[in-house]
């Protein structure tokens, strides 16, 4: 395949409602729309690289100038027929992933919609609906966090993961688990504490949580390697996992017993399967994570939930959960048993709605071969 075209749109969506985590408040969602077209078909990638340098290193500046000067460059060097051969002209690129994972989700569905098949499919999918969970952010209070989880567990929602930092934690674990006995109930800290912090942090066993996820540094296997000792409850690595590598050395050190996979963190899908593959055969249970995506980026997460060692709820929320006007259809919808459906149209299944994504864009550059 000889890619023709590439077009990089920079896009601003405003959120339902502010989502706070442990790095701060978020109003709108920027993001990078990405497609590429070859053959009279048009593929879609999402680049989700945030506004400020908080979760990763990369922002929407930087995936910007990595597509632009490097990435997309290195796709006219000729045609391919293997999305691998594409994946090994970019190794000479060091880390920026959340910029390769946009690109290379875009390529996975142009040579999903040649081959006729849903991506899901293409990438090893085995499962027609995906389970769905929801992240709740940080609130002004108790009362208006319990009804907000009120809110989403009547919508059905298989999963509530509530978002922790220091001086948020046990004391507000404590009253939801009361108010919500029965619900799953998983607490996410995205780094916000340390090893200082391990005396609360065994505390939260009472709570009976399905895991907490990514207490410690971004960058760390070791700390959480003792944490694990120590307590009951299974540590789910986020940000430390970027590679199938970092899984490896995870299992090897014992510093969690869940990983979550995200794409735009680990480099895209292929890399996101290895370490699905690896995690199946070492019997690690993953879940899929979420960006606060378009619902291009959640197709391309809904398709790579559909395998089958995607065992947990996912980060996976219907459409409406973030955004009033999604960009695409038909928009992601919850079913009455917690699930997401997985599309069935080749590529990632749904359509682009042009109108809107002119509206939401704030810049847009074409790239011609």
């Amino acid at each position: 395949m000889k890619i023709e075209q590439v077009e990089l749109r920079h896009i601003e969506m405003e959120l339902v409602e502010p989502f706070e985590t442990s790095f701060g408040r978020e109003v709108l969602r920027p993001a990078i729309i990405i497609s590429v077209k070859a053959d009279g078909l048009t593929g879609w990638g999402e680049c989700v690289a945030g506004a400020g340098p908080w979760y990763s290193y990369e922002t929407i500046q930087t995936a910007w100038h990595v597509l632009n000067d490097f990435l997309i460059p290195y796709l006219w060097e000729g045609p391919f027929t293997k999305i691998d051969e594409v994946i090994q002209r970019w190794s000479r690129v060091r880390g920026h992933s959340m910029a390769k994972a946009g690109l290379e989700a875009a390529l996975w569905d142009l040579l999903a919609q040649a081959s006729k098949k849903p991506l899901a499919k293409m990438l090893g999918g085995t499962k027609e609906r995906v389970a769905s969970g929801v992240s709740i952010g940080i609130h002004e209070n108790i009362p208006a966090l319990l009804k907000t989880i009120h809110k989403r567990v009547d919508e059905g929602y298989c999963r509530v993961k509530l978002k922790v930092k220091p001086g948020w934690d046990e004391n507000i674990l404590g009253p939801v688990r009361k108010e919500f006995q029965k619900i799953l109930l998983m607490a996410d800290a995205n780094a916000a504490f340390n090893l200082s912090h391990k005396a609360l942090l065994k505390n939260l066993d009472q709570f009976n949580l399905i895991m907490i996820e990514q207490p410690f540094s971004y960058d760390d296997l070791v700390d959480h390697a003792e944490l694990q000792r120590e307590i009951k409850t299974p540590i789910c690595l986020d940000e430390s996992i970027k590679s199938s590598r970092d899984a490896r050395q995870a299992q090897q050190l014992k510093s969690c017993r869940i990983i979550n996979i995200k794409q735009g963190r680990v480099g895209g899908p292929s890399e996101a399967k290895k370490i699905h593959d690896f995690c199946l055969e070492n019997k690690i249970p993953v879940w899929c994570g979420g960006m606060l995506e378009t619902g291009i980026g959640r197709a391309h997460n809904v398709a790579l939930a559909s395998l089958p060692g995607f065992t947990l709820p996912n980060d996976l929320s219907a459409s409406n959960r973030y955004y009033k006007e999604d960009i695409i259809e038909p928009s992601f919808e919850l079913n009455s048993d917690g699930t997401l459906s997985v599309p069935t149209g080749p590529g990632i299944g749904v359509h682009v709605l042009q109108d809107r994504l002119k509206r939401f864009t704030r810049e847009q550059k074409v790239f011609h071969a």
